[in-house]
């Protein structure tokens, strides 16, 4: 990617961050506290996310190689997927920033086409992972917790939602979703023009790169799984997140009820997926989350707190590494 264009997705990101932190809902010296209070935990909870991380880009890579010659290090598509997600963080909308930053920087090595179905393909994982998460708690939920006629009904509206999108998401893996993707955005007012000059335009490479999302549900089976698996991994270790931030108020506290706390706060944040860094959402559903466990909902608040301030040093550390390593 030329320097220019890097520094642009830059500087939005830097813009971004700064606004974010002038409009903390939190008094400096009252946020400091509670990170003291948090202690040694704090720095475990920043490593926890090199790991995390570590099986997000795992996951890509095996989408990137499909069985074949990697063209790209793994050290690249690992600093890639902490920059596309620190740029997906401090994005209106989600999906907006990173997306077309790692097609932007992953097409030296492998092309356009490939570029572009690699990280559509990814996204589409990581999305589809989701689904998996929260269809798996709730029936650990009804599993391990008592379930009246209320919490039955939202269970059922849970996994009907979960099920609803994961059918959409199998289809898009038989056909792709490049080229139903700009059908969608030709009906949109504002995006009309710009998506049927995009459908004339790249008509082949579209029609390609869903040849090639097609291709590795159809053919590369182990390749689809291996990265589902990986990407479902990744979001259950990123449940000891919530359960270090509650060991230190509680110890009666499990790692099941992590996992349904993290499930259950994301699936409200994601319904808000229009603000930056999911802001309301996330204190929100965790606040709910945990008052729905039998838990004080001051838990549920600090526990957003403290997960807030760990994405912001994520989303610095992956706007730095936008600098770096980008020698030809």
């Amino acid at each position: 990617m030329k320097s220019k264009y890097r520094n642009i997705f830059l500087a939005f990101g830097i813009v971004a961050v700064i606004i974010m932190m002038f409009t903390f809902d939190m008094d400096y010296n009252e946020l400091w506290s509670n990170l003291k209070r948090a202690g040694y935990y704090f720095p475990l909870i920043i490593l926890l996310w090199v790991f995390v991380y570590l099986l997000n880009a795992t996951s890509w890579y095996q989408i990137i190689r499909d069985g074949k010659k990697a063209y790209v290090p793994f050290w690249r598509v690992y600093k890639l997927s902490i920059s596309g997600f620190a740029l997906n963080y401090v994005t209106p909308v989600g999906l907006m920033g990173g997306e077309p930053y790692r097609i932007m920087e992953l097409k030296p090595f492998i092309g356009v086409e490939r570029a572009t179905s690699s990280v559509i393909l990814y996204v589409m994982m990581h999305i589809s992972s989701h689904f998996c998460f929260w269809i798996a708690a709730v029936v650990i939920y009804i599993c391990f917790y008592p379930v009246n006629l209320i919490m039955g009904i939202v269970m059922a509206l849970i996994l009907i939602f979960c099920l609803f999108f994961a059918v959409l998401f199998i289809r898009g893996y038989r056909s792709g979703m490049a080229v139903a993707f700009v059908r969608i955005c030709s009906k949109i007012p504002i995006l009309k023009k710009y998506a049927a000059n995009i459908a004339e335009k790249y008509s082949d490479q579209l029609k390609a790169i869903d040849q090639q999302i097609a291709l590795l549900h159809q053919k590369r089976k182990r390749t689809f799984y291996t990265a589902l698996s990986l990407e479902f991994a990744a979001r259950v270790l990123s449940c000891m997140e919530v359960w270090l931030i509650l060991n230190i108020l509680t110890t009666d506290v499990s790692f099941i009820d992590c996992v349904l706390i993290v499930a259950f706060s994301s699936l409200l944040a994601n319904l808000l997926f229009f603000m930056p860094m999911q802001i309301g959402g996330r204190e929100g559903g965790f606040a709910l989350a945990v008052g729905g466990l039998s838990m004080s909902g001051a838990y549920g608040v600090y526990t957003a707190l403290i997960t807030r301030v760990r994405e912001l040093i994520w989303i610095i550390i992956g706007l730095a590494l936008m600098k770096i390593g980008n020698k030809k």
